[in-house]
C-alpha cells in the first residue's frame, strides 16, 4: 500500500476555492531545514496541545532531529532520536508499523538520524551494529530499504560490490552480470520509473557516457518493481514490467544501448531507499563511491577520472 502526503488542501467556501496553510510536516520541515529550531518546536508544542502525540506530530518531530544532524548538533539529535523512537514504542504497542505512514518515515528517520550520530562522533564500529540489529528487528517493513542504506554508507565504499541480480530486466540490452565488466570502471545509476529527480539525472549521465564512455566506463542502470503505474494506479508485475519498459525508451534512451537489470533484490542489497542512488565501481570490483540522491557531472566526473 502507498500513501501519499498531502501537502496543500483545497476547500471551496461560499463558492470560491481556498487554498488552506500547509498541514504540520512541511511546516516543521521548513523550519528545521532553515535552522530554526526554536520556531520548530514553538509549532510542534502547539499542535501537541491540541492533538496529542499525533503518528503525524512524530514525524513532524523527526524533522526537528534531521535538521540538528545537519547542523553538526550531534547531541541535540541524538536527544531527538531517542524522543521519536520513545514515541513510536508506544504508538506501536496497539498497531503495525506500516499502517499508516507517518510512523515508518518518523521511525527510520530516528535509526538515521541515531546511526548517522554515531558516526559524526567517531563511533563507527557501534553505529554498524546498532543498525544491523535494527535490521534484524524490522525486517520485513518498509523501513528496512532505509535501514541497509545507512548500514552501506557506512561499510560499503572500499569493499566488493554485491552481487547484481541480472535475471531480468528492460530495455533491449540483456543484462549481464558484473563480472563480466571487470577491467572497467561501472556506474549503477538506480532508477525509479516514477521518479523526477532520476530523469533530471539522465543528461548528467549521458554527459559522462559522452566523456568516458570511450575511455572504458560502463554506465549499468537498475530498476525494481512497484506495484504500480502511472497515477498511483495499482499494476501486476506484467503490466508494471511493460510500463517500466516505456518510461525507459521514453526518458532514458538517451544512455544509448545500456542494461537496465529489473529487480527488488538489488535494491535491498543496495539500499535504495533514495532515488537515484549512484554507486561507482572500479575494475577490480571494489565499490568507489556510494550516493544515494542525485550527483553532478562534477562530482562524478571526479570519483571516475581516477578509475579510468
Amino acid at each position: 500500500m502507498r500513501y501519499k502526503l498531502v501537502i496543500f488542501a483545497i476547500s471551496i467556501c461560499c463558492g470560491s476555492a481556498q487554498v488552506a496553510q500547509p498541514t504540520l510536516v512541511p511546516r516543521v520541515h521548513k523550519l528545521a531545514l532553515a535552522g530554526d529550531f526554536a520556531a520548530a518546536r514553538l509549532e510542534l508544542e502547539q499542535y501537541r496541545t491540541g492533538h496529542g502525540p499525533t503518528p503525524e506530530y512524530i514525524e513532524a518531530l523527526s524533522w526537528v532531529g534531521r535538521g540538528e544532524l545537519s547542523k553538526g548538533q550531534t547531541a541535540a539529535a541524538e536527544a531527538n532520536a531517542a524522543e521519536v523512537r520513545a514515541l513510536c514504542e508506544t504508538q506501536l504497542k496497539h498497531r503495525k508499523l506500516d499502517a499508516e505512514p507517518h510512523l515508518p518515515i518518523a521511525l527510520g528517520a530516528a535509526i538515521e538520524v541515531e546511526a548517522q550520530s554515531l558516526g559524526a562522533e567517531n563511533r563507527r564500529d557501534e553505529a554498524v551494529v546498532f543498525l544491523r540489529d535494527e535490521l534484524k528487528r524490522w525486517q520485513g517493513t518498509s523501513i528496512t530499504l532505509r535501514i541497509q542504506k545507512n548500514v552501506n554508507l557506512l561499510t560499503l565504499e572500499g569493499k566488493p560490490v554485491p552481487l547484481l541480480d541480472t535475471a531480468n530486466g528492460v530495455g533491449s540490452v540483456r543484462p549481464q552480470p558484473l563480472q563480466a565488466h571487470r577491467g572497467h570502471p561501472v556506474l549503477l545509476f538506480l532508477w525509479a520509473h516514477w521518479c523526477p529527480d532520476c530523469k533530471a539525472e539522465v543528461a548528467i549521465v549521458q554527459r559522462l557516457e559522452a566523456a568516458y564512455g570511450r575511455r572504458g566506463l560502463v554506465v549499468v542502470a537498475p530498476t525494481q518493481h512497484y506495484g504500480y503505474i502511472a497515477g498511483g494506479e495499482e499494476a501486476s508485475p506484467a503490466a508494471e514490467t511493460k510500463y517500466i519498459g516505456e518510461v525507459f525508451a521514453k526518458y532514458y534512451a538517451g544512455l544509448g544501448k545500456v542494461e537496465a537489470p529489473l529487480s527488488e533484490e538489488n535494491f535491498r542489497r543496495f539500499g535504495v531507499s533514495t532515488t537515484p542512488t549512484m554507486v561507482l565501481v572500479d575494475g577490480r570490483g571494489i565499490v568507489r563511491l556510494y550516493n544515494p540522491g542525485a550527483l553532478t557531472y562534477e562530482a562524478l566526473a571526479a570519483k571516475i577520472e581516477p578509475l579510468l
